[in-house]
């Protein structure tokens, strides 16, 4: 599976992630409401980000979104191998500017990498911190299922649990985002 295609919808295009994104994608980033519900709520601070950055350029799997009408960066999301399932993909680590949210742009850039990663693999997981409602309400709004799958981590000296949701093959193609 490729890990950075480049993808083209109707209202944005998404391409692999380089360093002369950094600036553009930080622009996005810096806005503290991104991160409010997220296990790392303090991804808008400029040493946090960089190091989101750069783990993001060094997974091999990051891409940029842009919005197309514009060419302007407006988000980042990665496709990825999962550790909780060698024959599964991963999508997440997305992140879009404020003025995109609630309308079709998420569901536009989730829609492309499930065609693609679907390809390839049966199913796709997202790792989603168990408080962060917004993207949880998301995923559940495309079709993911919640599973019993589950991840603890520590951040910042404390244990932050992670529920995982899916799409299936089959669920994709009966779910919200089929053609």
């Amino acid at each position: 599976m490729e890990r950075q295609p480049i993808l083209e919808g109707q209202r944005v295009i998404l391409r692999p992630m380089t360093e002369a994104d950094r600036e553009a994608l930080f622009r996005v980033a810096s806005d503290p409401l991104l991160w409010e519900q997220h296990p790392a709520p303090d991804r808008w601070k400029p040493e946090v980000f960089g190091a989101l950055f750069d783990e993001g350029l060094h997974s091999g799997g990051a891409l940029a979104v842009l919005e197309r009408a514009s060419g302007r960066i407006i988000g980042s999301s990665s496709l990825r191998r999962t550790p909780l399932d060698p024959a599964a993909a991963e999508i997440g680590w997305t992140y879009l500017a404020r003025e995109f949210w609630g309308g079709t742009i998420n569901r536009e850039v989730k829609r492309l990498l499930l065609a693609h990663a679907l390809a390839s693999v049966p199913r796709v997981l997202f790792r989603v911190g168990e408080s962060n409602w917004r993207s949880r309400k998301a995923l559940e709004k495309i079709g993911a299922n919640l599973t019993e799958l589950e991840e603890r981590i520590e951040r910042g000296g404390r244990m932050v649990r992670h529920v995982v949701y899916e799409i299936t093959r089959d669920s994709f193609a009966r779910g919200p985002l089929a053609a």
